[in-house]
């Protein structure tokens, strides 16, 4: 799986051909990522919750790929009414191909810009050959959290939001690392992108290396593999 980052929580997974594009919102960065959407192929759109920088692409990803899937909370898909959803709940999963991505609780909020009921925030498992990528989308440190590896198995990787403010911060997010998902293996994301969730990164750095764990920031336009 390679795994893309767009900025925010905008992410590009791709699995054995299949791209899946996560809480669109990759127009802020385009001068940095180089990202395109008219020139890529987009299989399915993978939505956490409904806040305005979680969702303001998505129409533009609909018009340029209307065969894409959107994987979201009822009440997502059926305020973008596409005619392609898969709407899952709490302790559903969606198929593709051999992964499995089963949605899991976030602490969070979730409404669309214009004050329309987004359903309940959420993450994602994204299961496949063995490995777990959890996707948290944005949240608090939650019990639940120690949950996962108990329910999925080996959590191999975590992207995990570090900015504060409205999400966790990297202490918060290095302890839930640590402690509850039991994972050596983190990208930050939701950090930067705006004054209130500005970070120190040196010090980001400095929390999750005190507790063993491969820790990333990543650039927009940066890949990564698992």
């Amino acid at each position: 799986m390679k795994i893309q980052f767009l900025g925010q929580n905008c992410f590009l997974f791709t699995y054995k051909g299949q791209n899946i594009l996560t809480d669109p919102f990759y127009t802020l960065g385009l001068e940095k990522s180089g990202f395109d959407i008219s020139a890529q192929k987009i299989d399915y759109v993978l939505i956490t919750h409904a806040h305005g920088d979680h969702v303001a692409d998505v129409k533009e990803v609909l018009a340029s790929h209307p065969q894409a899937q959107l994987i979201g909370q009822p009440e997502i898909c059926g305020y973008f009414n596409h005619a392609n959803s898969i709407d899952i709940n709490f302790g559903g999963s969606a198929k593709i191909l051999d992964l499995k991505i089963s949605m899991v609780p976030a602490s969070h909020t979730s409404s669309f810009p214009d004050g329309t009921y987004g359903g309940e925030p959420c993450g994602y498992i994204f299961r496949f050959e063995g490995k777990n990528v959890y996707f948290a989308g944005d949240t608090g440190v939650m019990a639940d959290m120690e949950l996962f590896p108990k329910l999925f198995g080996d959590i191999n990787l975590a992207i995990l939001p570090v900015g504060s403010h409205y999400t966790m911060c990297a202490r918060k997010a290095s302890f839930a690392a640590a402690e509850l998902l039991k994972t050596k293996r983190v990208i930050g994301c939701h950090f930067d992108t705006f004054p209130p969730i500005e970070i120190n990164h040196d010090e980001a750095y400095q929390l999750f290396n005190e507790k063993n764990i491969d820790f990333t920031l990543p650039r927009l336009g940066e890949v990564f593999e698992i």
